[in-house]
């Protein structure tokens, strides 16, 4: 299973206000377990960025003068997300944006390059309703250790998102490595050999002991008893013992 965590930084918060990306990261994880495989480029937007965006990421239109533009990192960003399933923190955000950078390059949208789209800010609501759920609560809440984080970056913040992302699935992970390690315990216990029964066979003294006690109970219960009803079954064994002690007794 190949997951991308994917986010981005831009000059303010509404593409159709023509703001731009500036930044954008994507880091892959496969079955759970980072790779080391990432994607991290910033952006010349050709425009100014807002003060409450710098704020916000730091970047500044002097520091992305000599950047490339989206249109020179788009097949490179597309080919890197192709068939994996993006997640991302407040996934309409990062998705409206990137779809207007495709859209400006006429290229398909994102869903056309990946596998769908899982958006943690919505499964963190729903897990947590009522409480902060901005990457940096949730770093707190489940002990992530985000000190490097000063301000919002793409890279760092994907890999902060990578380690809440497996936090708020572990209960999913769990479940599955249980059932899959009593599948394989229940396998192993059905290949593993099983001892022959041992069979042992009553002696005369204790047959004839047992038939004087049934004797005894069908008095006392004036022939009310279920083995009266029907002939005792016996093996093979246990029914020339029979013959041996009528024999005996005869």
């Amino acid at each position: 299973m190949r997951q991308i965590i994917l986010d981005t930084e831009t000059t303010g918060l509404d593409p159709n206000q023509g703001h731009r990306i500036i930044e954008v990261a994507a880091v892959e994880m496969v079955n759970r377990r980072l790779t080391g495989n990432h994607l991290h480029r910033y952006v010349n937007p050709d425009r100014n960025i807002d003060a409450g965006a710098m704020q916000v990421h730091g970047i500044t239109p002097e520091f992305l003068q000599d950047k490339p533009r989206f249109a020179d990192v788009a097949q490179e960003f597309v080919d890197f997300i192709q068939g994996a399933e993006l997640i991302i923190h407040n996934a309409p955000f990062d998705v409206g944006f990137l779809n207007m950078e495709l859209r400006l390059l006429a290229m398909q949208p994102l869903p056309t390059w990946c596998d769908g789209v899982i958006d943690t800010l919505a499964m963190a609501k729903a897990l947590r309703p009522g409480q902060r759920n901005n990457l940096d609560a949730l770093c707190k809440y489940y002990g992530v250790d985000n000190t490097a984080r000063t301000l919002h970056g793409a890279l760092v913040d994907c890999e902060l998102l990578a380690a809440v992302y497996l936090a708020l699935t572990r209960g999913q992970e769990s479940l599955s490595i249980g059932l899959e390690a009593r599948s394989v315990e229940a396998d192993q216990a059905a290949a593993r050999a099983r001892p022959k029964p041992v069979l042992l066979q009553a002696y005369p003294e204790e047959l004839a002991s047992h038939a004087s006690l049934l004797e005894a109970i069908s008095k006392d219960s004036k022939g009310a008893c279920l083995w009266n009803a029907a002939p005792p079954v016996l093996d093979a064994h246990a029914h020339q013992d029979a013959h041996a002690i009528q024999g005996t007794n005869g």
